[in-house]
């Protein structure tokens, strides 16, 4: 009995102090319990929504590039190489120059047309570029990885050859810093024993 006296004055108190205070506290716990109820809905309508999503994802993805033009960067060694691929019938302008004055070098030539000769349009883009820093061969290798990524930002359906080729794989190979004592990165002093 006294658990259930201790408790009547409890509720007596309450409404004494604020009548209407009382009275809203009482409801509002009714309310919250009712709230998760309805928040628990809530979810299970939010999570058809991503359902729909992710079917809408599944989709074939439409090229991102706006009527075949894409623009990207490429890099190797300290070269970097700036792309814009557009329709057209196959020129280079590399620095306002075209492919064969800038790489004279038929292997550099060849090494830069693969990702379009893979693709089968060798003739399709004209290929914008500005290059700098590094040398011929990084240079080339940093253009041929533009040129990679720019005709996939063009047409989604070509990644998996030019994954499989290798062409999407920047090549991290740079060169060794030299370190103190030693004459070059690794190349130490001759060794004398007197």
């Amino acid at each position: 009995m006294t658990s259930t006296e201790t408790e009547t004055p409890e509720v007596v108190e309450a409404p004494e102090a604020t009548e209407s205070g009382a009275v809203e506290t009482s409801e509002t716990p009714v309310e919250t319990s009712e709230t998760p109820v309805a928040t628990s809905e809530t979810p299970a309508a939010t999570s058809e929504t991503p359902v729909a999503t992710s079917e809408s994802a599944a989709a074939p993805r439409p090229s991102r590039a706006a009527g075949g033009n894409a623009q990207t960067v490429g890099r190797r060694k300290e070269a970097v190489v700036r792309v814009r691929v557009v329709p057209g019938t196959g020129q280079f302008k590399l620095n306002g120059r075209t492919l064969e004055e800038y790489f004279p070098n038929k292997v550099h030539q060849q090494l830069i047309k693969d990702p379009l000769v893979l693709v089968e349009k060798p003739d399709s883009f004209d290929i914008f570029a500005n290059l700098h820093g590094g040398g011929v061969s990084g240079q080339a290798g940093a253009l041929r990885l533009a040129i990679a990524r720019a005709l996939i930002e063009v047409d989604a359906d070509d990644r998996p050859a030019l994954k499989k080729a290798g062409f999407l794989t920047r090549d991290a190979r740079a060169t060794e810093r030299k370190k103190y004592g030693l004459k070059k990165a690794r190349k130490a002093p001759q060794y004398s024993k007197r």
